[in-house]
């Protein structure tokens, strides 16, 4: 590990706004303020809404800023990202803003059933290969209807037309209220006020993608607590990238 992350990663032992709690520590440690994160952290009553997989945290930071009667958590297990983000919120005074270093597999340990509002999921992996670790997998929505309230709302922000469409297909598979879908977000005049003051809003990866010249996508759609939750089985054209500068990592022009 380079000289400039254990730095990061001793400074964020200090911060008081950000919880270390990777999955071998989960292992013997359980999370006491489960179920009491506004009373014991946000000292209030307002909704709270999570970023998973938050990178460098510019979404929780700046939807913090957007609207300060949320309370906004951003997830990540990569300590030196999320050290940009929370460092600035500390900085800014961001009250309405907290970190949480953990793996997402495990996000149900930490928030009581109906403790969350919202999630986000701003360029996540597309997970190509494997579906079981994207974001918006079936077995991801089993594991968020454990602590979001009924008919909680879900945000994806992407890149990947491939993230993207088996996303789409996972809504309408399972009969999801979906209530935005566009794949242009930042060139659709049909957007409505709401949607359209997350645009100032920009990720470093998002920076990248633009410069490309690719399309940025946008869903939002509920998420109800009951109900049987089944993959769909349709084959979707794959990304021609993988990440940034990067090509796709399998010969295979299709997956589900």
């Amino acid at each position: 590990m380079s000289k400039g992350k254990l730095q990061k990663f001793a400074e964020m032992e200090t911060f008081k706004n950000v919880f270390q709690y990777p999955y071998s520590v989960m292992e013997n440690v359980p999370f006491e303020m489960k179920g009491k994160w506004r009373e014991e952290y946000f000292r209030n009553s307002n909704p709270i809404v999570l970023e998973l997989g938050c990178g460098k945290g510019e979404y929780t930071v700046g939807l913090a800023h957007m609207f300060p009667d949320l309370n906004f958590i951003g997830v990540d297990i990569k300590g030196a990202r999320m050290h940009t983000g929370a460092k600035q919120a500390l900085e800014e005074k961001l009250s309405n803003a907290a970190f949480l270093r953990t793996n997402i597999e495990i996000i149900d340990r930490f928030f009581a059933p109906g403790e969350v509002q919202e999630i986000w999921l701003t360029f996540s992996d597309p997970q190509m290969k494997n579906p079981r670790k994207r974001l918006t997998s079936t077995y991801f929505m089993e594991r968020y209807r454990r602590f979001l309230v009924d008919g909680g709302l879900v945000h994806l922000k992407t890149d990947s037309n491939f993230l993207y469409t088996y996303t789409k297909y996972m809504v309408e598979n399972n009969n999801l209220p979906l209530l935005v879908a566009t794949e242009d977000l930042y060139h659709d005049d049909t957007l409505d006020e709401a949607t359209r003051s997350i645009l100032s809003i920009h990720t470093y990866y998002e920076n990248q993608w633009i410069e490309r010249g690719l399309n940025i996508k946008y869903m939002k759609f509920r998420l109800p607590a009951e109900g049987k939750l089944e993959e769909s089985d349709i084959e979707i054209p794959l990304d021609e990238y993988r990440s940034y500068k990067r090509t796709k990592r399998s010969a295979k022009d299709t997956a589900k």
